[in-house]
């Protein structure tokens, strides 16, 4: 098995959606074989690419230019799966990003099993969802979508307590707000076969997101502590460096409580 930075780079460097995603499966399920055997592979290091290599479409336009459509219509619940599929790809490049980019840095093994996982589970979710678009009758790329997503990650290229707060404390966490009223979307479309598959990939997703929003508050609160550092203070400190605007409530406090973040890191910091 090649070292685990060396598999993350190999992800990200990949450019097709359905191959990036089988790659990282297949290699989150060595390292998941190994760990179950007692093992301790190697991490290694890498130097992983500025951006992820990217498939042709979608178009990756300025946010303000991404067109808006009416989320009732079946051209607008095409348009949610579509950015959440998008979503769904940058997280798995996000993750493996983490893995690649901080293998250096000193950690129990029990980070890297847990960002492995959510790797794996960000590229199953993303073939829930273009599985869906696929059902009704579009695909990943048929759209427009969102230029900014990986600007996080560019933020925080050597800041990993930056990269723990911005990217699963504050980007995910907004996904576990966000998200019922998503499935309450496709709901609403009644007896719809691709709807129903809509509502149950998307239950899956909610889910399995609050893990890896409490993977980061957990190692986040790590390195606070390995630093001697208020995790509170520090939290409102890195956001306002890194995070571009104010946090957007309504917060699903009740999510939000079981990955990890109470009130008091997300509500001083809202809009």
């Amino acid at each position: 098995m090649i070292p685990l930075a060396h598999m993350a780079d190999q992800v990200l460097r990949t450019a097709d959606a359905r191959a990036k995603t089988a790659l990282s499966r297949d290699f989150a399920a060595q390292w998941q074989a190994a760990r179950d055997t007692g093992a301790l592979p190697e991490i290694g290091t890498a130097s992983p690419p500025d951006s992820p290599a990217r498939p042709a479409a979608p178009a990756l336009l300025d946010p303000r230019d991404v067109p808006r459509r009416k989320p009732g219509s079946p051209q607008g619940r095409i348009a949610i799966l579509h950015a959440v599929a998008h979503i769904e790809l940058n997280a798995v490049d996000l993750h493996w990003d983490l893995i690649a980019r901080f293998s250096a840095t000193p950690f129990p093994i029990g980070f890297f099993d847990d960002w492995v996982r959510a790797a794996d589970e960000e590229s199953k979710h993303f073939n829930l969802i273009a599985d869906c678009l696929e059902a009704m009758g579009s695909h990943y790329g048929a759209l427009a979508a969102h230029a900014g997503m990986w600007r996080a990650a560019e933020d925080t290229a050597d800041d990993l307590m930056g990269r723990l707060a911005v990217v699963p404390m504050v980007l995910e966490a907004r996904g576990l707000d966000v998200t019922p009223g998503m499935i309450r979307i496709f709901q609403n479309a009644g007896e719809d076969p691709a709807a129903k598959q809509a509502v149950a990939a998307m239950e899956v997703i909610y889910a399995e997101e609050v893990h890896h929003v409490a993977y980061g508050s957990k190692w986040f609160h790590f390195l606070c502590g390995r630093h001697d550092l208020d995790p509170t203070q520090a939290f409102h400190t890195l956001v306002r460096r890194y995070f571009h605007g104010p946090l957007k409530p309504p917060f699903n406090e009740e999510k939000r409580a079981e990955a990890g973040i109470p009130p008091d890191f997300y509500w001083p910091l809202a809009d």
